[in-house]
């Protein structure tokens, strides 16, 4: 499966990135990123759920076509909350994520969103810091939010970004 979204020799450049709406189609690759970089990753079945609901499901790919990231976004009243937003391991700390993030609120903002929330776990410094740079700001914490190692539960930090 890992050979789904091979290492190229160069890396994308952000300006030949493009954006383009998350297809089943896609899944397979998305799937590859998502065991990847997380120890519970989402299930094939979390993600049909998410587009057949219509949610901003967004994939992210380089000229050549490679996935090299996606997210998605579930709009509610005012508020846009981010359910999931991944960068192929290989092209971590080159700016998609932000870029990915930039992408994020335009939409919440396009939708005439307040504000963006996430959960993010507290065994996951980086992505919490990459997220204060944002302009994330703590606001809480659920408990037992995420699955764990050994049958036990994570809490989650809950984050927001005013728009």
């Amino acid at each position: 499966m890992s050979a789904v979204y091979r290492v190229s020799a160069q890396s994308p450049e952000p300006a030949s990135l493009r954006f383009a709406r998350m297809q089943v189609d896609d899944l397979p690759e998305v799937l590859a990123i998502e065991k990847d970089v997380y120890p519970h990753p989402w299930t094939r079945g979390n993600f049909l759920d998410s587009l057949y609901t219509g949610y901003e499901c967004w994939t992210l790919r380089a000229e050549a076509g490679e996935l090299v990231g996606y997210f998605l976004l579930m709009l509610a009243v005012d508020e846009a909350h981010l359910l999931n937003i991944s960068v192929r391991r290989d092209l971590h700390g080159r700016g998609i994520g932000r870029m990915q993030l930039d992408r994020v609120a335009a939409i919440a903002r396009e939708k005439g969103m307040n504000s963006v929330l996430l959960e993010v776990r507290p065994s996951n410094p980086r992505a919490q810091a990459i997220y204060e740079r944002y302009g994330f700001a703590q606001i809480g914490r659920r408990k037992g939010y995420y699955p764990a190692a050994g049958g036990t539960r994570e809490d989650a930090i809950v984050m927001r970004l005013p728009l």
